[in-house]
């Protein structure tokens, strides 16, 4: 008789929300801690971002990403957290056992007595975005051309075009022209970037890219390699205007268009999807609608900073070990106040609070709907305004963190709370 191992808490993903949420459960009293990692090494993505900019809320210095990871990866082996490397995931039952199948190990199930999903997110291809003509070699996605050529050592092109504004992209652009490549430009389809500024500045006006916004590419064009792309100018709901077709000749196309969270997984276990972040619906401890399964980072919404997954991390580690421990008060699991998107937001991160679990304040995370100039963020509870954040400028490219001391809601008869963006007067 086979005995399936059972362990505290399971982290499928080995990627910065994975590190920090196995190492936060260890920290706080879990006894068994398994890290499934489908890579053969931990990181994540981490590892083929060899630019700096990551720690710097973290750790107050500037890291590469192979840094950045490396420091989690040592807290991870230090504390003797078992880890599963080269091994998928297949699938998750409601009992919570999971069935994994590894070059090690085989086809074996375990069991997790609470869950985090950590399985970050996808890139977008050209399938998705179905750009017509044939399909010669050169077209890739931002992440793929980025470990070929910072992890495998291999150049994608010699005249590269961007079709999207992503910051993977713009990193990409940079990348590319230090290798030697010629990047003749970078089309946006929104009339704002999707990247951060600092990578705009750094990656795109320091080597003189042209960013040609409310564009797209609408054809391809070469048999056995890119030729070149058609690219056209569009009007406010993304239309082609075709009499501004232009052609640009090029033998790499990269494809920076989109983050789409990894949540096959998460569906399958029964997790509730919110359907404008495309990840899970999750509370104040990153608890999602089925007990005992946590999610974390990039598979809950896309992020700009890997601070802010490492945060998120920590975040389902505690909220594990808090589950484990039985103080989630399960009677009143459906005993929930709702953050409400309102004027101006397109999500809000948690999606649901607990009173009664609520630290000395609480963490929201939002993005805007379009770019703002000069406006008040404000929280709403039934219909009185209870704090007001001056802003003069917010995008949707930047996540923004507000932080609500908890003696502002507590004690009070409410069923949601809604945040808003009005312009100023």
């Amino acid at each position: 008789m086979i005995t399936m191992k059972i362990y505290d808490v399971v982290i499928i993903g080995g990627g910065p929300a994975g590190l920090a949420a196995a190492f936060e459960a260890k920290k706080y009293g879990a006894k068994e801690v398994l890290i499934i990692e489908r890579n053969e090494e931990l990181g994540g993505i981490l590892q083929q971002c060899i630019h700096n900019g990551f720690g710097i809320h973290q750790f107050r210095e500037e890291l590469t990403g192979p840094e950045y990871a490396e420091r989690f990866i040592n807290k991870v082996k230090k504390a003797n957290i078992e880890c599963m490397l080269n091994t998928m995931v297949l699938g998750i039952n409601k009992d919570k056992v999971i069935t994994i199948i590894s070059k090690n190990e085989g086809y074996i199930s375990i069991k997790g007595k609470a869950i985090i999903l950590s399985m970050g997110c996808r890139e977008r291809t050209r399938e998705a975005l179905m750009i017509p003509g044939t399909r010669p070699s050169g077209i890739f996605t931002a992440g793929t051309a980025q470990r070929f050529i910072n992890i495998e050592g291999y150049m994608v092109g010699k005249k590269v075009f961007i079709l999207g504004s992503g910051d993977i992209g713009l990193i990409m652009a940079r990348r590319l022209t230090l290798e030697g490549a010629e990047v003749v430009g970078v089309a946006e389809i929104l009339p704002y970037s999707c990247g951060l500024n600092r990578n705009i500045e750094q990656c795109l006006k320091d080597f003189d890219i042209p960013l040609l916004l409310q564009h797209t590419v609408i054809e391809v064009k070469g048999r056995e390699r890119l030729e070149g792309v058609v690219v056209v100018e569009v009007d406010d709901k993304k239309k082609p205007l075709y009499k501004t077709k232009e052609f640009y000749k090029c033998d790499t196309l990269l494809l920076s268009v989109g983050l789409i969270p990894e949540n096959e997984l998460s569906i399958q276990v029964g997790v509730e999807i919110d359907g404008r972040t495309k990840g899970p619906i999750v509370n104040e401890s990153m608890e999602t609608s089925v007990d005992g399964v946590f999610a974390c980072g990039n598979v809950v919404h896309v992020h700009d900073l890997v601070d802010y997954v490492t945060d998120e991390g920590r975040l389902a580690g505690k909220g594990a070990i808090r589950y484990l421990n039985n103080l989630f008060n399960k009677a009143n699991k459906g005993d929930y106040i709702t953050t409400e998107c309102g004027k101006g937001v397109k999500y809000i991160i948690p999606q649901r609070l607990r009173m009664e679990h609520l630290n000395e304040w609480v963490m929201l995370h939002l993005r805007t709907d379009k770019n703002y100039d000069d406006v008040e963020i404000q929280i709403v509870i039934q219909g009185d305004i209870i704090k007001t954040i001056k802003k003069s400028k917010l995008s949707p490219s930047e996540m923004i963190r507000l932080r609500i001391p908890s003696d502002l809601i507590v004690n009070r008869e409410i069923d949601n709370i809604k945040v808003e963006i009005n312009e100023r007067s």
